[in-house]
C-alpha cells in the first residue's frame, strides 16, 4: 500500500466522519428509547379498548376491524393488553434499576470513599450477594411474599444493587486517587464537598452506562417471573404472562401468546441498543 493510500485511508476527515456516523446513530437509538418511553406513558390513550374487559369475538385474526392486532381466547383487545403490558414491563425495569442504581451507588460510593475497614465490610457484604444465584433467590422472595408487581419488584431489587455497587466501587477509587482530588483534599475541604464535588461527578457517566445497558435484561427477568406466574394476578395485563396463558393456542390462534412475546423482544432490543448509544454519547467527545 503506497504513502498516498495510508494517508487517505487514516486521514483526519475520515476519523471526523466515522466519529459523527457513530454519534448521529447513537442519537437515533436514543430517540428510539424516547419513542418506547412516550408509548409506554400513553398506553391508556393509545389503547382502543378495556385491556382487562372482553370487547369482542373469541380469537379473532389479526387485521380484524376495530382489532388491529386481534382478540385472545375470551374476546379481549390483544393490542391493548400489549401496549398496558409494554407499560408495566417498562416503568417496572425502570423502577428496579433506578433502585438498584441509588442503593449499590451509595454502598459503591461509600466504600470506595471512606477505604479501609469499612471498603471491606461492604465489598463483602456485596460478595455475598454476588455468590448467590441472583435469579434463583428473586423467585424465592417473590415465591415467599406472594404473587403481585410490588413483591416482585422487592424480589429482584434486592438482588440487583450489589452489580452497582462493585462497579461504581472501583471508579470511585479510580477518582479518589487522581490528582485533582488529593489536591482539594490537601486543601482541607471538608469530605461531603470533597465527595459531591470532586469525587461523584466523575463517577456518573459510568452509572448512566451501567443502568442504561442494563434495562434490557432487567426487562427479561420481568417477563420470565410474570411468565411462571409471579407477576400480576389475572386478569391483569402482564406480557410474559399473557404468553404463558395462552400457549395452548400457538397452533391455532397464534397471535394471542405470540403478539406479546413480541413485545417483550422489542423492549429488550431498544432498551439494549439505546444503551450502547448512550455508551457512545457518553464516551465520545
Amino acid at each position: 500500500m503506497s504513502a498516498v493510500a495510508v494517508t487517505r485511508r487514516f486521514s483526519p476527515v475520515t476519523l471526523t466522519s466515522g466519529v459523527h456516523a457513530g454519534r448521529a446513530t447513537a442519537w437515533v437509538l436514543v430517540g428510539l428509547l424516547g419513542v418506547l418511553t412516550l408509548v409506554a406513558l400513553t398506553a391508556h390513550l393509545l389503547a382502543p379498548d378495556d385491556p382487562i374487559q372482553p370487547v369482542g369475538g373469541v380469537q379473532l385474526p389479526i387485521g380484524t376491524p376495530d382489532h388491529l392486532l386481534g382478540t385472545d381466547s375470551i374476546g379481549r383487545d390483544v393490542l391493548s393488553r400489549t401496549l398496558y403490558g409494554l407499560q408495566t414491563s417498562w416503568f417496572s425495569a425502570l423502577a428496579v434499576v433506578a433502585v438498584g442504581l441509588v442503593v449499590g451507588g451509595a454502598v459503591g460510593v461509600t466504600a470506595g470513599v471512606a477505604g479501609g475497614w469499612v471498603d471491606t465490610l461492604l465489598m463483602r457484604v456485596t460478595d455475598l450477594f454476588l455468590a448467590l444465584p441472583s435469579t434463583l433467590v428473586a423467585i424465592a422472595i417473590v415465591a415467599a411474599l406472594g404473587p403481585g408487581l410490588t413483591n416482585t419488584l422487592v424480589g429482584i431489587s434486592i438482588v440487583w444493587w450489589p452489580y452497582y455497587a462493585r462497579i461504581i466501587r472501583s471508579e470511585i477509587r479510580a477518582i479518589v486517587a487522581r490528582p485533582h482530588v488529593e489536591a482539594a483534599r490537601v486543601t482541607g475541604i471538608g469530605r461531603g464537598r470533597l465527595v459531591f464535588r470532586h469525587v461523584l461527578p466523575g463517577a456518573v457517566p459510568t452509572a448512566i452506562v451501567t443502568a442504561s445497558l442494563d434495562i434490557g435484561n432487567v426487562v427479561l427477568l420481568l417477563a420470565g417471573l410474570s411468565f411462571l406466574g409471579l407477576g400480576q394476578p389475572s386478569p391483569a395485563p402482564e406480557l410474559g404472562a399473557d404468553t404463558a396463558a395462552n400457549t395452548q393456542l400457538l397452533l391455532t390462534a397464534w397471535w394471542v401468546p405470540v403478539v406479546p412475546g413480541v413485545a417483550v423482544l422489542v423492549l429488550s432490543l431498544v432498551a439494549n441498543h439505546a444503551g450502547d448509544g448512550i455508551r457512545t454519547l457518553v464516551t465520545r467527545r
